[in-house]
Order: structure tokens, then sequence, then C-alpha cells
């Protein structure tokens, strides 16, 4: 992303900055929202989405974040959180809200950038809001899937009560015993090991192969995106405007694919958005130079659509991946991001000797992910799974209704 100069990596001041973002990191802290109720407890209905999701998704600015690149770390760690706490039928919806947070972000920092076009300065203003916002963070909720299958039972039903009596279902959450949080996650915990390690993501074949294709797709994306950001100010237009349009395409983007998420499906909501942001970037290389409007609106419509994959692989990695290695798989389909994100401007590079190679490179490296995605599990109206053993028996059966989703709170009558 350029904000000044003619180095397409630099903002302004003596010194470049190389920009850590356009990733649309959905900065929402470790928030643990839920529209009506937990995954694994919605009769409890422990909403913290009015006393815990505005704030942090209304105040932080994460494309802000971008050029200090520590906003990764607690995007990372709350994504996982954010979703373990919610019912699967609002997923989607919860991930676009806090992913709309990162639009706000970019499009305000045009106009931060344009009142301190000095870099350093920049970068200090915003880098001061997370002083702030870690403090905020010590208040928020640790999952109580993961306190579970941590062996920390006991400061899971705290947790949960603690939820309940800020939703107004006290009595409910004093229901919620060790023995009921175990009683209806014993398979889970019957096959937990003592420790995980990155070598869990190639230990087992179901979840090898989930691994390699989300590392392809999360490079490509990544890929894609910071070369588009890279050719910003090759558009013919203001680089702050083009940076809010840019940021406001993500507004009816982002709604778009929610809806596909919801109803179509993660995998065909992924591949679609990865096929034609790579379809809009390849057309503009047949778009002439002098029509700088119609190569503007194709940068902007591909923009849109890797912004959309974007908010679908953070959802769909936290849905593919296990609890115990939920947060290890993130983390490692964000290090490919950051990967896609150190090759881009090398293939950049290649303008000065080959002027149609890297925008080549750039659009085909999205279709390639789309047909990779085609090959991932469908998650929709699926459960989180909790062990690898149960990822590897998901590929083997026909999914069903999981009981886990539900705890009683009440003894249940057995049928005569």
């Amino acid at each position: 992303m350029a904000l000044d100069g003619n180095d397409p990596m630099a903002m302004d001041g003596d010194d470049p900055m190389v920009m850590d973002g356009n990733d649309p990191m959905v900065m929402d802290g470790d928030n643990p929202m839920a529209v009506e109720s937990t995954t694994q407890w919605p009769w409890v209905e422990l909403s913290q989405w009015p006393c815990l999701g505005c704030p942090m998704g209304v105040v932080t600015p994460p494309a802000m974040a971008g050029p200090i690149g520590h906003a990764q770390a607690p995007l990372c760690h709350g994504v996982p959180a954010v979703v373990e706490w919610i019912p699967t039928s609002h997923r989607a919806i919860t991930v676009a809200i806090t992913g709309f947070a990162y639009t706000l972000g970019q499009i305000l920092l045009a106009g931060v950038a344009f009142a301190v076009p000095h870099w350093r300065r920049l970068q200090l203003t915003v880098s001061l809001p997370f002083f702030g916002f870690l403090l905020y963070s010590w208040w928020l909720a640790e999952s109580a899937r993961w306190l579970v299958l941590s062996g920390k039972a006991e400061a899971a039903v705290k947790v949960l009560q603690r939820v309940a009596r800020i939703n107004g279902r006290k009595e409910e959450g004093e229901k919620i015993t060790v023995e009921i949080l175990r009683s209806h996650m014993k398979e889970e915990l019957a096959g937990l090991k003592a420790s995980y390690s990155i070598s869990d993501l190639v230990r087992t074949p179901v979840i090898r192969h989930i691994f390699f294709c989300l590392s392809i797709v999360w490079f490509s994306i990544s890929f894609s995106y910071y070369g588009l950001a890279m050719d910003l100010q090759n558009f013919g237009v203001s680089i702050y405007l083009i940076q809010v349009i840019f940021g406001a395409v993500d507004f009816p983007a982002k709604l778009v694919v929610t809806i596909s998420l919801s109803y179509v499906g993660r995998r065909l909501s992924l591949m679609v958005a990865l096929f034609l942001a790579g379809l809009a970037i390849i057309a503009n290389i047949f778009v002439p130079t002098e029509l700088q409007t119609l190569r503007t609106a194709l940068a902007v419509l591909g923009k849109g659509c890797l912004s959309a994959s974007f908010n679908c692989v953070f959802l769909y990695t936290t849905e593919l991946y296990p609890t115990p290695i939920r947060q290890t798989g993130l983390g490692f389909g964000s290090t490919m991001a950051r990967i896609g994100g150190i090759v881009a401007p090398l293939v950049k590079m290649l303008d000065e000797s080959y002027p149609l190679l890297p925008p080549a490179v750039y659009g085909v490296a999205p279709v390639v992910a789309a047909a990779v995605a085609a090959f991932l599990p469908e998650t929709l109206n699926m459960p989180l799974p909790d062990s690898i053993q149960e990822v590897e028996s998901r590929a083997k059966r026909k999914p069903k209704e999981d009981p886990k989703e539900k705890i009683p709170l009440e003894p249940q009558e057995k049928a005569p």
C-alpha cells in the first residue's frame, strides 16, 4: 500500500516502511462473543455480544494496525476464541461483523495518513490505541471449550457462570457443573494427548490434507492482495481516495459473502471469491492504460473479492481444525499469508523486465487457490471438532447432528 512518494511501499519520511497488512485482519481481540448461545451449551444462552462484542469491534481500527505488524498476534488468538463461543448458525455473521472493523480501519487510515503524513508520526498514532486494548483484553473470558480440553474444567464452569450472569441467566448458569461438562465431552477428553505440537498438522492423513490445502489458499490470497496494494499509485487516482475506495468495497463484498457462507457453504463461497479475484486481476492486463476508470474498477473488484476470501478462510480454517490444534493451524495459515506478502514485492520487481508477468502471476495465484479449495471438506452447519480423531472420522462418515452441541441443564427423562 502506498501512501506517499514514488516507492509503492513507502509512506513518507526518509525511510520506506513496508506495510504489513492489507490483510483483512479481524482485530476483535480475544473477544468471546456469542449471538444467542455458545456452541457447546446453547440452552444457557450465554450471549456476550451486547457487553463484549461492540466495544472492540467499533473502536479498533485493524487496517491502521497494518503498518505496525503486531496486529496479527491478537488476530490469531482472537478469531478462534470468537468462533468457539459462537453457535454454529451464527459464526458467519459474527466473523463478518468483526471483519467490518478492519474495513472501517482501512477507510480511517486514509484520513489519518492525510492528516499525519510523516510515517514515524503515523506509526505512533496508530500504535497508541493498542495500549488501551491491552488493558481491555484482560477482562475478556477464555474459551470454555479450550479450558475443558486443557483439564481446567473448574475454570470453564466459572467462565460459563460468569457469562450466564452477565446475560441475566444466573440460575441456569449455576446448574452447570464439572460433571455435566465432562460427561458431554467424555469422548473428546478420552482421545486427548498430553501435549500437541506443529507436527500434529501433518501426522494424520485428513488433517495433513487440510493443512496443505489451506497453506496454499492463505499464501495465494495474501500474495495477490499485496500485489494489488503495491499498484495503487498506478491507477491515476489520489492515493488517499483509492485507499478509501479500496476500503469501502469491502462492505458489499463481505455482505455478499456472508450470505453465501450461511446458505451456499464455506467451500463454494471461497472458491467463487478466489476465482473472481483472479479473473479481475488477469482482465486488467488487457485493459489499455488510458482507460483508468475501468482499470480502477477491475482492481477494486479484485480487492473486494480477496477481502471476501479472507473472511471465508478465517472462518473456514477455525472450523476445519480441531480445538487442540486450532490455534496452531490458524497461526501457520497466517504465517503462509505473511510469506505471500514477502514474495509479492519480489515478483513486482520483475515488472521492469517483464511488464505482464507480475499481474499474470497475481491473477493466476487465486485461480489455483480456488481449485485447491475444492478439495477441502464442507463445514456448513457442522459443529466444531474437538479432537483430531473426530476430524479423521468425519471424513469417513456422513455428518449428523452432534449431541455435544447441547448440554441439558436439567435431568432428562429416560424413554420407557
